[in-house]
């Protein structure tokens, strides 16, 4: 599939004109190893070093969608993995982007693309389980990888009216923070690889 292929995919389930616009700009086989890069632009999630995969594109727009993103903002990538979904946050809002990779060998390479690439993002290795407290409170919170159980405990590191988007089980559930309450909702039929703390 060519990568216009792919961004006509995406328009044909309706994301929006941003979402797809960041995903044009942005080279997603530069976050490959070299001998996958042919498959950059299939709708399809492909393997990393050891668990780690680099998500399909189409969940991706989602969780981007849900996560609401505006300019400027500041946010939180759990499990960046290669930095592929960094690069899209900072194309859409140009704000404050932070990743969290429990993988050295991916936290240092993603760092060396993003940078290489000219995306500022900062990826900070350790397990993202607890989300990144030290550089709290955020906009926005997306976990790439399966909480297993719905993470409310990084509401607490959000900002007022703030969104977590996160992979729990075979659903991704988004959490909205308001006047002290957290709005849960659930979209079933997904499958992330499994948090590790």
């Amino acid at each position: 599939m060519r990568k216009e292929d792919l961004l006509a995919h995406l328009r044909a389930q309706g994301f929006s004109s941003k979402v797809v616009r960041a995903f044009a700009k942005v080279p997603r086989e530069e976050f490959l190893p070299e001998h996958l890069r042919e498959l950059a632009y299939l709708d399809t999630a492909l393997p990393l070093d050891r668990n780690s995969t680099i998500s399909q594109p189409s969940t991706i727009a989602f969780m981007l969608e849900k996560l609401e993103l505006a300019r400027k903002q500041k946010i939180l990538e759990i499990g960046s993995g290669s930095g592929y979904v960094l690069a899209l946050l900072a194309e859409i809002t140009r704000g404050e982007i932070y990743g969290v990779e429990i993988n050295e060998i991916l936290a240092r390479k993603s760092a060396e693309t993003l940078k290489r690439l000219g995306y500022n993002a900062k990826v900070v290795h350790a397990s993202g389980f607890d989300g990144l407290p030290s550089h709290a409170p955020f906009d926005r919170i997306l976990a790439s990888a399966d909480f297993q159980e719905i993470p409310f405990h990084l509401v607490n590191q959000l900002k007022s009216k703030g969104i977590v988007v996160a992979p729990v089980g075979s659903a991704i559930v988004k959490l909205s923070r308001l006047n002290g309450k957290t709005k849960v909702e659930r979209y079933e039929g997904f499958v992330f690889v499994p948090m590790e703390k």
